[in-house]
C-alpha cells in the first residue's frame, strides 16, 4: 500500500475541499488553486445525484454552497449543474459549477493525490461506493486515490472492489469518535486513521505506527498546529489553507 505515498514528502499536505480559505469549497477553481499553491493533493466529498451521477459536494443539500435549494439525492444532475456554486463565496467565482468527480480527476492529472470521502451518510444504500470505483477504473488512477469515510461499511465495499487503494477511517472528535480511534480502527482493515485535530496525540500516532499504518489529521490550519503535528510524526495533514501549511512546513516556494 505504500506505493500511493512513496513519491510524496512526509507529512503529505491535502487541501481540504480545495483551497477552502480562498475559494468556494469543492469546486474546480478551489482544487486548481490548491494545486497551484503546491498541495500534494486534494480532499473532496463524493455524493450521488438522483439520476446516479457522482458529484463533488459536502452537504446533503445544495442550500449552503449554491444558489439553489434541495437535497442532493433528490436532484438530477442537470438541475444541479444549473446552480451557481461560487457566487456565495465571492462574486469573482460566479459561474462555478458543482463538479462531477470525473472533472476533478481530469483537473488534478496524474501526479497528485485525491482523497475521496465517501459521504453518502444520509443515503447509505445508494450504491455510491461502486459508482466511484467504476470511475477510478475508467480513468485508471488507482495509485493516486485514498478512500475515507466515517462509515466502515463504505470502506468495506471499497476494499472488496479495489483492494489496492488505501482506506482511511474517519473518526469524529471527542467522545463520539472513541470507538473509531481505538477498537474500530485497530481491528479493521484500514491503512490509515483520520482523526480530528482536537482528538489526536503523540501517543496515538505512535500506537498507529506500531500497527504499520498511517495517521492523516483533519483539519489543521495554524502554523502551531502544523508544526506540532510534524514534530509528532504525523503522516498527513488536511488543511483549509495549503499555502500556509506548506509555509509552516518549510516547503512553500
Amino acid at each position: 500500500m505504500t506505493s500511493t505515498f512513496e513519491n510524496f514528502p512526509t507529512p503529505i499536505v491535502l487541501a481540504h475541499r480545495g483551497d477552502l480559505a480562498h475559494a468556494p469549497e469543492n469546486t474546480l477553481p478551489s482544487f486548481q488553486q490548491a494545486l497551484q499553491k503546491g498541495a500534494d493533493g486534494v480532499e473532496l466529498d463524493a455524493k450521488l445525484t438522483a439520476d446516479g451521477h457522482v458529484i463533488v459536494i459536502h452537504d446533503a443539500t445544495v442550500d449552503r454552497t449554491t444558489n439553489g435549494k434541495g437535497r442532493v439525492a433528490s436532484l438530477a444532475l442537470d438541475a444541479i449543474r444549473q446552480l451557481d456554486a461560487g457566487i456565495w463565496f465571492n462574486e469573482k467565482f460566479s459561474g462555478a459549477k458543482v463538479p462531477l468527480l470525473e472533472e476533478v480527476f481530469e483537473l488534478v492529472g496524474r501526479d497528485k493525490l485525491i482523497n475521496i470521502e465517501l459521504t453518502n451518510y444520509s443515503t447509505p444504500r445508494d450504491g455510491l461506493v461502486l459508482k466511484v470505483c467504476e470511475l477510478i477504473k475508467k480513468h485508471n488512477i488507482h495509485k493516486q486515490i485514498i478512500f475515507s469515510s466515517f462509515f466502515p461499511s463504505n470502506l468495506k465495499i471499497a476494499a472488496q472492489t479495489l483492494p489496492e487503494i488505501p482506506r482511511g477511517l474517519l473518526a469524529m472528535p471527542g467522545i463520539a469518535g472513541i470507538w473509531a480511534r481505538s477498537f474500530g480502527f485497530m481491528f479493521g482493515d484500514y491503512q490509515a486513521l483520520h482523526p480530528h485535530i482536537s482528538s489526536v496525540s503523540k501517543e496515538q500516532i505512535l500506537r498507529v505506527h506500531r500497527l504499520k499504518r498511517r495517521v492523516h489529521v483533519w483539519t489543521a490550519n495554524s502554523p502551531e498546529e502544523i508544526t506540532r503535528l510534524k514534530n509528532w510524526g504525523v503522516d498527513g495533514i488536511f488543511t483549509d489553507d495549503p499555502q500556509a501549511a506548506l509555509r509552516a512546513l518549510g516547503r512553500a516556494g
